[in-house]
């Protein structure tokens, strides 16, 4: 099977790197995930006319319809450089959910201001008791006059805090953690009755919870057809879980170089640290890891047109390896790097806490570990 980069996949990847390399050195990454919002508006809006937010969405919606291996593209460019801007929550997950859900001319009105940069959106599906199960929902829609009334709260809502509109996943029947039964709504953002406490995640990113009560929307708020969202819901989580591994691929990369280049720099006993033969082996430890990772994320990325099994299996796979060899990668790099890979100044740190928190995103190794465990069980072999 031929892995090379076509003509189009390659610009893509020389422009995203070209952009991350001029612009997004580590001060100006501090200097952002120090500001107020948390991202560069600057930088959003580069993006847009630079068509990069329209990457994943298909051409109806006025994307560029690009599959699983130019979502990779994009993603692992951006975790070399620990891109913290909303991608993730506003272009994949929120603007596929769409993309999957809506008819052709509402996606259209939907995503357009997506693609321009003006509309920010973040998906609010999961729930405290629910962990990573996106099917555990107790917040609720009951109909209310000629619209809906929402109640409920959403945990670890990413980029939350900012985002001009939510995407809120409410249950309108069925039971607590049933597929059937869910509903999506478009919310916006400073909504009465919507609270938003926004904090900083420990890898520079940013996160909400969200409570809705009582709060009132009307019918042209449902996305698609009541009671059906579970199928664009597992559209859009299976891209975010590309996305994500994609970047840990990328991040892990960035982290494999500058451990290789410290033990070339460091010196002991007047030589370099890095002629040491039980160093070479850990930094080919590292290596390993790295190519584990970024081989599945490939398989995963190019399955997601697959039939349902193999790419829940293949998915589940990627993910559960980027959890097991992600740590090996961010955990090396520390202990390589002694004292200076614990400080904020060193950029090792930085990769390191994001290769170990994208982990946590969209389901842990435990949880897609159970996954593939329960699909072998049921007689669905791994393939």
């Amino acid at each position: 099977m031929d892995f090379t980069y076509s003509d189009e996949q390659r610009m893509l990847k020389d422009m995203v790197d070209r952009v991350v390399a001029d612009q997004y050195d580590f001060d100006a990454r501090e200097k952002i995930v120090n500001s107020d919002t948390g991202f560069s508006a600057d930088l959003w809006n580069q993006f847009a006319e630079l068509g990069l937010l329209g990457v994943p969405f298909s051409e109806a919606a006025g994307g560029f319809d690009g599959g699983g291996a130019e979502l990779m593209v994009v993603a692992e460019g951006f975790g070399r450089g620990l891109v913290v801007e909303p991608y993730l929550s506003s272009v994949v997950l929120s603007g596929t959910f769409i993309d999957a859900i809506a008819d052709d001319a509402r996606k259209a009105a939907l995503i357009e201001p997506i693609l321009s940069g003006e509309t920010r959106y973040a998906l609010a599906c999961y729930e405290a008791a629910g962990r990573y199960d996106p099917h555990w929902i107790e917040t609720t829609a009951e109909k209310s006059g000629d619209g809906y009334t929402l109640n409920g709260a959403k945990s670890v809502v990413l980029n939350g805090d900012t985002a001009n509109k939510l995407i809120v996943i409410a249950r309108s029947s069925g039971d607590i953690d049933s597929a059937d039964g869910l509903s999506a709504f478009i919310v916006d953002a400073d909504a009465e009755g919507v609270s938003r406490r926004g904090y900083p995640t420990i890898d520079g990113h940013r996160g909400a919870e969200i409570t809705l009560a009582n709060v009132t929307v009307g019918s042209d708020a449902l996305l698609g057809e009541e009671g059906k969202a579970a199928d664009a819901l597992q559209y859009a989580i299976d891209r975010g879980i590309v996305a994500l591994c994609a970047e840990a691929s990328g991040a892990m990369e960035v982290a494999c170089d500058l451990t290789l280049q410290y033990l070339k720099d460091r010196k002991q006993f007047g030589v370099p640290i890095g002629s040491f033969q039980a160093l070479q082996h850990r930094m080919v430890d590292m290596r390993m890891a790295l190519e584990k990772v970024r081989s599945l994320t490939l398989w995963a990325a190019c399955s997601l047109d697959s039939p349902e099994i193999e790419r829940r299996q293949r998915l589940s796979a990627a993910k559960a390896m980027v959890g097991k060899a992600g740590r090996k990668v961010a955990e090396e790099a520390i202990q390589l790097f002694g004292g200076m890979g614990m400080m904020d100044e060193s950029s090792i740190s930085h990769y390191a806490k994001r290769i170990v928190m994208i982990d946590h995103y969209l389901g842990d190794r435990e949880y897609h570990m159970a996954l593939l465990r329960d699909m072998t069980l049921a007689g669905q072999d791994v393939a």
